[in-house]
């Protein structure tokens, strides 16, 4: 919900949109590209005009290719099942002369570091490479407006500065939504800060001005929970973990970082039981519990605490003791689907920490949660971890950072101790 909100952008002018989960970002982004309130319904009042247009007589689909939006979970936005097809689309759509189609779908990929997957199919790509993949597909129409509702939440920091700085070489008005400032502030003209549905500039919060992590002595682990020794896996004839070996002690936080493709969530999944590797062998002590990297499209209840519940025989006290862990007390009755993202998040967090696992597998657990609960988070990691091993499998340095004993990498440099 936003109350009465009023801002002003420029041609070229780059605006980081910032605030904590539900306070309303979301929503604006949907404002500026007409969904609010042909799509999304609601009581509206004031006027938004983009590039001459009233949005409140010009529905979303005459805006499009004036607009585009990469939405907060690209999996939700792809339509097509081949890269090239999906990029295609909506140049298609917008009435693009045949001819420049493909190349100019081919050029967005290459921009986006993703021409390599132009022939790959959708549900074989990584998290990551997804959401390359849909900011290619934006990138594409050459718009006069660009809302990017956190693009940088599962990109390697590579990737994420080099999205920002095609989103600014664009030259359209961008507003970038995000959790991760560190990550987009350098890139931007001004801050916007969104708290309650109401609009501010000024000086950001303390937990939102960017930091570094620090490092620190590697803590010892304990008895081990689980040994992956020698495991790998392959997508029909794509390799994704060749003789990969991990230990994982009760007592300690793992973190697992990485570039975007190079096998972070197979390996998880892997250490989970979620998969069974073709070469090698995986022991695992006790319960796993797997929290995945888009959770919203798994949540089956009407109520969010039956949704946490149901890992505990639908014990009701304790899943609401879990929600309240996570500053959810209040939510119980709320359908899942009618929160935020952040929330959503949070919620499937409480989903497998109610079942006290011996085994915690987290996979981008700080999607579109904002800087406040992300330490919220990790000190709750941290309380808990003598009880379990955690996996946590991150592109937000950050965050591994703060909550992690040790940090191993799926890249060519294998692990070294972090804050």
């Amino acid at each position: 919900m936003l109350h009465e909100c009023s801002l002003e952008l420029e041609p070229g002018e780059v605006v980081a949109l910032l605030g904590p989960s539900g306070g309303g970002k979301s929503t604006l982004l949907r404002a500026l590209a007409g969904l609010v309130p042909h799509f999304h319904g609601g009581r509206f009042s004031g006027r938004v005009d983009v590039a001459g247009h009233d949005t409140r007589r010009v529905r979303p689909a005459e805006l499009a290719g004036t607009v585009a939006t990469l939405f907060q979970d690209p999996e939700d936005q792809v339509v097509f099942t081949r890269v090239a097809a999906e990029v295609a689309f909506g140049l298609e759509n917008v009435g693009t002369p045949p001819a420049q189609i493909s190349p100019r779908a081919a050029e967005a990929l290459a921009a986006v570091g993703a021409g390599h997957l132009a022939e790959r199919l959708v549900a074989e790509l990584s998290g990551g490479e997804l959401q390359r993949v849909c900011l290619a597909s934006v990138l594409a129409l050459e718009p006069r407006l660009l809302l990017l509702d956190e693009p940088t939440s599962q990109l390697d920091p590579e990737g994420a500065a080099a999205a920002i700085e095609l989103a600014r070489s664009s030259g359209a008005a961008v507003v970038v939504s995000e959790q991760r400032p560190d990550r987009i502030l350098d890139a931007c003209d001004r801050v916007v800060f969104v708290e309650n549905g109401r609009l501010r500039d000024g000086e950001l919060p303390p937990a939102w001005i960017p930091r570094d992590a620090e490092l620190r002595d590697e803590q010892p682990a304990g008895a081990p929970a689980c040994v992956l020794d020698g495991v790998s896996f392959a997508y029909g004839a794509v390799p994704v973990v060749a003789d990969a070996s991990l230990t994982l002690g009760r007592g300690e936080i793992v973190a697992l970082v990485g570039p975007n493709g190079s096998g972070k969530t197979t390996l998880a999944k892997l250490a989970a039981g979620l998969l069974e590797p073709a070469a090698g062998g995986v022991e695992r002590e006790g319960r796993a519990c797997y929290l995945s990297q888009d959770p919203g499209r798994y949540l089956v209840r009407e109520r969010a605490d039956e949704e946490v519940a149901l890992a505990v025989g639908g014990d009701l006290s304790r899943a609401r003791r879990a929600l309240a862990e996570l500053d959810l007390a209040g939510f119980e009755t709320r359908h899942p689907r009618d929160l935020s993202s952040g929330e959503r998040e949070r919620l499937a967090l409480a989903a497998v920490l109610v079942a006290e696992p011996d085994l915690l597998v987290l996979d981008e657990p700080t999607r579109g949660v904002d800087p406040e609960r992300k330490a919220e988070l990790a000190a709750l990691l941290r309380a808990q971890a003598p009880s379990r091993a955690t996996l946590v499998v991150t592109n937000d340095l950050v965050f591994a950072g703060d909550v992690a004993d040790r940090c191993v990498s799926t890249a060519a440099e294998r692990e070294r101790a972090l804050v």
